[in-house]
């Protein structure tokens, strides 16, 4: 039986406009990557955001490998690599004094494998992050996500910029690393096609509700 990794029961939050997400409700077993496909403004980052926020902010449960996610939200911040233009870096600093700075954050943080994992990303260390493209500063935030280990990924929007042909080897190296380490990958994209050629389940939201979910054909 494959082990659940991420569950999300009944999933509501609402802001001052009104409801943004509506009984969301699905699981993700682990070695498996999900895409959530829908129109900007569907709720795709706010997902993202209830699940990274080291604050609760909606109703319902998230859990991660069985313990709900805000219970201890610094124990699951070991266990999810978060890449996103929301996430924050030292712009004016290099990839690596950034690995250097933040990476005592995380109990299983590794400088060993944060530099392998920018070779796979094909970037140099050494380049200032404020002075790479969106593309460039997508990969460095997936190597620096892979150099602690996570058993979760979270992937907002991340190959809206990024070179074409590094594209294909960028969702080569997501499947190297799942079969490696048995994570997951939950990635969001307006590109509903692109997201059907690649994931193992794909769910679409639209107003923020999720209509459909589905395992896709192996």
């Amino acid at each position: 039986m494959e082990q659940e990794l991420l569950k999300l029961a009944q999933v509501s939050g609402k802001k001052n406009k009104g409801f943004v997400l509506s009984n969301i409700s699905f699981s993700l077993p682990a070695g498996y990557i999900m895409g959530i496909a829908g129109k900007n403004g569907a709720g795709k980052t706010t997902l993202i955001d209830y699940i990274i926020h080291p604050v609760k902010q909606y109703t319902g449960s998230m859990t991660l490998l069985g313990e709900e996610i805000h219970d201890n939200p610094v124990k699951m911040r070991d266990k999810i690599g978060f890449v996103s233009d929301n996430n924050h870096f030292f712009l004016e600093r290099s990839a690596k004094q950034n690995a250097q700075i933040t990476g005592v954050l995380y109990d299983n943080w590794d400088m060993d494998l944060f530099f392998q994992a920018m070779d796979r990303m094909e970037l140099s260390p050494s380049k200032v992050v404020g002075k790479m493209s969106r593309g460039e500063q997508m990969r460095f935030q997936m190597a620096y996500a892979m150099a602690h280990r996570p058993v979760l990924y979270l992937l907002d929007e991340v190959t809206a910029g990024m070179d074409p042909v590094f594209r294909i080897d960028f969702f080569r190296v997501l499947q190297q690393v799942i079969a490696e380490e048995q994570a997951s990958v939950l990635m969001t994209s307006h590109i509903e096609e692109e997201l059907g050629r690649k994931m193992d389940y794909i769910g679409v939201l639209e107003n923020g509700k999720l209509i459909s979910f589905e395992e896709q054909a192996g």
